[in-house]
């Protein structure tokens, strides 16, 4: 049972919210009809998450448009994924409380919920050039109530940077590794941690890196058990993924 619904209950268990209340909440239109898009409005209800706005190829308006409809259903966390900054200043012409981190090509509206995740989740990347893909991972973690350690700049190329946080690993509920060029952090990491590893590749690198497909076969290619690996430059598929290892509960059923 997802969270949402479960608070709900909790509320009508504890005398906070009347069972007819209760049940308009359930029962509310599943999604709104704009014309160029129907917005998931039973996203929350189903997956324990709202729908998030992938940004790259919608317009300005349309985005005005989406976030008018979850803000009038009282979504109170509103993630756009890959949204540039020509058209982040329009939407703030419209939502000025849009908060837009340029890096990670990510807008914000509303406060991130209160971290209530099993434990931490690391992300790590191997350079510096890494680091927007990795902050659209943690951004998107953050957004959906986990509590983020960033580890930026500790590739294989000087080991010992990544070996300096030990600590931090082994007490990681989940950990992001995020490479580019040969992608070979993931493995190294895959071999040190005892917890899920989501290996992310970056298009990072010189002309045989085929613009992350390398650092994608290599990751597939682990032999550290335990990696699983989403899409190249996939920050957002990384943290979402995360976040749902790190609210699963003991017993949960399907």
């Amino acid at each position: 049972m997802n969270s949402e619904i479960r608070k709900t209950l909790e509320a009508v268990k504890n005398g906070e919210l009347s069972v007819d209340d209760a049940l308009l909440a359930i029962k509310k239109e599943p999604f709104e009809d704009i014309g160029y898009a129907k917005v998931d409005l039973h996203r929350g209800i189903r997956q324990g998450a709202a729908e998030v706005i992938y940004g790259a190829g919608k317009t300005p308006e349309q985005m005005v448009g989406i976030i008018g409809a979850m803000l009038e259903h009282e979504v109170k966390t509103i993630l756009i994924t890959r949204l540039s900054e020509e058209k982040a200043e329009k939407i703030q012409k419209t939502y000025p409380q849009m908060d837009y981190r340029k890096d990670a090509k990510i807008g914000t509206i509303g406060q991130f919920p209160a971290a209530d995740g099993l434990g931490k989740i690391v992300v790590a990347t191997a350079g510096t050039s890494d680091i927007p893909v990795a902050e659209e991972a943690a951004l998107t973690a953050e957004a959906h109530g986990n509590e983020v350690v960033r580890l930026y700049d500790v590739g294989v190329a000087g080991l010992h940077r990544l070996l300096a946080h030990m600590d931090e690993i082994m007490s990681a509920s989940v950990i992001i590794a995020i490479a580019g060029m040969e992608g070979a952090l993931a493995s190294v990491i895959g071999g040190l941690a005892d917890c899920p590893v989501i290996a992310v590749p970056t298009s990072i690198g010189y002309g045989a890196s085929f613009g992350g497909v390398s650092a994608l076969l290599s990751m597939l290619n682990s032999c550290a058990s335990g990696v699983s690996v989403v899409n190249i430059d996939n920050g957002f598929g990384a943290g979402y993924l995360a976040s749902m290892i790190n609210h699963i509960t003991e017993g949960k059923k399907s």
